[in-house]
């Protein structure tokens, strides 16, 4: 795949046609661990994920390697999630529920609440500007699927890292969606 990547960028056209299968299947696995655990009937499937986020990521953008991409990824479903919580929400007309806290080890039960999504979203957009490595490992856990090693390796940083930034990443997202909105 990174092969491919760097030879898409350099403009090989083979290359780019022969990576579009490979980044289209590599996008529905994401999407498919991310929509396991969703609630029956949820009106987002792993299929309508993955086409939205990949619509997201074709055109002009290019990837620096596996470890852009798979960023790219979580943020393209970060989106498609948020995006769709946002429909949801307003379809309520104004009639928001009162926020509860989210754990982010068990964020698939969040599709139920599209608020929960929209905690989240603002939770990681505050914590990017703390620390963008950290909320970026988050990302690829939380919107891509993406275990810590995995993650980890994605963000070229050493596995034992990768886990003190995750604990560190959790606590900070917990206590924030703890506290709820604009605390």
């Amino acid at each position: 795949m990174t092969r491919l990547l760097e030879a898409a960028r350099a403009g090989d056209r083979k290359a780019a046609a022969d990576l579009l299968p490979l980044v289209y299947d590599e996008l529905r696995t994401l999407a498919a661990a991310r929509m396991a655990a969703e609630a029956p009937g949820h009106t987002l499937n792993a299929t309508a994920l993955v086409h939205e986020a990949y619509l997201r990521l074709v055109g002009d953008q290019q990837f620096d390697g596996r470890g852009h991409f798979f960023a790219a990824v979580a943020e393209a479903m970060r989106r498609v999630l948020v995006d769709h919580a946002r429909a949801k929400q307003a379809d309520r007309r104004g009639n928001r529920p009162v926020r509860v806290a989210l754990d982010p080890e068990r964020l698939p039960a969040a599709a139920d609440d599209p608020d929960r999504w929209l905690d989240l979203d603002e939770a990681l957009t505050l914590f990017e500007a703390t620390d963008p490595e950290a909320a970026g490992l988050a990302k690829l856990r939380v919107f891509g699927g993406l275990s810590v090693e995995e993650a980890g390796d994605a963000l070229g940083i050493p596995r034992a890292t990768a886990f003190r930034t995750w604990t560190y990443a959790r606590a900070w997202l917990t206590t924030r969606l703890a506290d709820g909105p604009g605390r």
